[in-house]
């Protein structure tokens, strides 16, 4: 009797491990903020130069995006973005001006995107490293 325990609990094992396994991809339910690049580095600037970049992100989602609030890490850094709903497949512009006026050395900025997209929060990042005046 312990014999076909032995080699039903055997078969089960092998045909447990022997499945595929399945992987449901969930289909977007909602907006979704796709952003071309999430890292921006100038490499060297002169302590004073003012610095922007433009962050191309898309609504790769099924509904309209829209931007709540973009938020930096302090006040070097201005942010600009849409304030108009961004319809899906759309793409748009947030532009980020830095000021490295009394700044010295490796300045990494992080800016938070809050929106209402199934990725509530996003960050983008700005790096240079802030030489002084001759």
């Amino acid at each position: 009797m312990k014999f076909y325990y032995s080699v039903f609990f055997v078969l089960v094992v092998n045909f447990t491990f022997a499945q595929e396994s399945v992987v449901f991809e969930e289909p977007i339910n909602g907006p979704k903020i796709v952003f071309s690049e999430e890292k921006h580095e100038f490499g060297d600037i002169i302590q004073g130069d003012v610095i922007e970049h433009i962050f191309e992100f898309s609504n790769g989602g099924n509904s309209p995006l829209i931007l709540q609030d973009v938020k930096t890490t302090c006040g070097c850094t201005v942010p600009e973005w849409p304030r108009t709903p961004l319809a899906p497949g759309a793409t748009a512009e947030l532009k980020v001006k830095f000021n490295s006026a009394g700044k010295i050395g490796i300045q990494n900025k992080v800016i938070t995107i809050i929106s209402n997209a199934t990725n509530q929060t996003s960050r983008v990042m700005i790096v240079t490293n802030v030489n002084p005046k001759s």
